[in-house]
């Protein structure tokens, strides 16, 4: 039996590396989406059956390039989870216009392109999963955030408007709320003083999407909200 396959965009040191880990120790084959090759290249000689892929995903063009050579390569995705994100902090008054659309094009328009992409093949195969990695912007404007939850807002919206869609297609589409600091070497040097337990673990993170991208189709969640114990709320 062939091995399935799950992509993941934006994978990074954090988030994007340890839901790679996660999918290959469950028997994946992992298509690894990102803009900087040479960390590609480092994770796919570590993880069996791994394949790197530089892809933008704000460029429609680049994402069919992509999926066709992952189509080729690997085969068609059983799971695709859309981790990518580009953010920025300040006010309206202090943002360049810019890059809230740059924000846009990559959190917002990249999981279309992702979905619109691989969704067909899903509904034909009559199941599949699309997971988007969000955060707590997606659901509050908070005044030094007005760069980046719009973005985030619009993506949540554009994946109910999918699930509502592609579930009674037997394909499973969620949005993983991260409402924490995720652990990672900047974000430490960020709160230094802060304790373990202030921080979410990139490798609890992937495994709450492997528990989503594999519900029941009785008992499918689409708005899932994880945050360590001790966050006030």
């Amino acid at each position: 039996m062939t091995a399935p396959v799950c992509l993941i965009s934006g994978v990074g040191p954090g988030t994007g590396s340890a839901l790679a880990r996660r999918f290959t120790e469950g028997g994946y084959r992992v298509a690894l989406l990102a803009r900087n090759e040479a960390r590609l290249a480092a994770l796919e000689q570590q993880l069996p059956g791994a394949k790197a892929y530089r892809c933008d995903v704000s460029d429609p063009a680049q994402v069919e390039a992509v999926a066709s050579a992952v189509e080729h390569d690997l085969g068609n995705p059983a799971v695709v989870i859309h981790n990518a994100v580009g953010g920025a902090f300040g006010t309206f008054r202090e943002i360049d216009p810019e890059i809230l659309n740059r924000n846009f094009q990559v959190n917002t328009m990249g999981l279309l392109y992702l979905a619109r992409r691989f969704a067909p093949a899903m509904i034909t195969a009559g199941k599949g999963a699309i997971v988007a990695t969000g955060n707590t912007s997606a659901l509050r404007g908070k005044a030094g955030f007005a760069g980046f939850a719009p973005t985030k807002a619009a993506q949540r919206i554009l994946a109910e408007a999918m699930a509502r869609d592609l579930g009674p297609q037997g394909v499973h589409v969620a949005y993983l709320v991260i409402d924490a600091v995720i652990d990672l070497e900047w974000t430490r040097k960020r709160w230094p003083d802060r304790p373990d337990d202030f921080f979410i673990k990139p490798k609890a993170i992937a495994d709450e999407v492997w528990h989503v991208a594999h519900q029941d189709r009785s008992a499918w969640s689409f708005n899932v909200e994880i945050r360590p114990f001790g966050e006030a709320w």
